[in-house]
């Protein structure tokens, strides 16, 4: 395995791109991450993996809620802010939010889902963290925002092509 470039050979996977958010005492938090995928129909549940040292993992494990925001071809900025080091307040500042059932829903999204942390397992350098799904929407007009290979792109359905 050391001669193989992990990250590189990943890249080849392309993902569609999510913020996840919860609300803390200090207040809201948010990351971008590409790790999310469905778990279960029913119960509805879905998986999301955090970095060890991620400040959202600790808002998520203190308000035991969390919500998945998958962002449109139009929030590339957003990913990239989320992506960033930046104050938590800044982030927040910049990016037009409301709080469902205790998570806050970034505005502009793709879709949406609120979910109760379930469990988590650590494995790596990673945790997974297991959400039941409390509510969701989506916004049926919108093209998803897409990675692969270091970049964002547009879908070849898109409307704007």
């Amino acid at each position: 395995m050391a001669d193989l470039d992990f990250r590189a050979l990943l890249g080849r996977w392309g993902t569609g791109v999510s913020v996840i958010t919860a609300q803390s005492s200090e207040g809201p938090a948010g990351g971008t991450v590409n790790a999310f995928t469905a778990l279960s129909l029913e119960p509805p549940l879905v998986l999301v993996c955090f970095d060890l040292s991620s400040r959202t993992l600790h808002a998520v494990r203190e308000s035991e809620r969390f919500a998945v925001n998958i962002l449109s071809a139009a929030q590339q900025e957003t990913s990239r802010l989320f992506a960033t080091k930046r104050p938590q307040s800044d982030k927040f500042f910049e990016t037009p939010h409301r709080l469902e059932h205790g998570a806050p829903v970034l505005d502009g999204s793709l879709a949406w889902l609120v979910c109760s942390l379930d469990s988590e397992l650590r494995r790596g350098d990673h945790v997974i963290a297991i959400g039941q799904v409390l509510d969701g929407g989506y916004d049926e007009h919108a093209d998803p925002l897409l990675y692969y290979r270091g970049s964002y792109l547009q879908p070849p359905m898109s409307k704007e092509n």
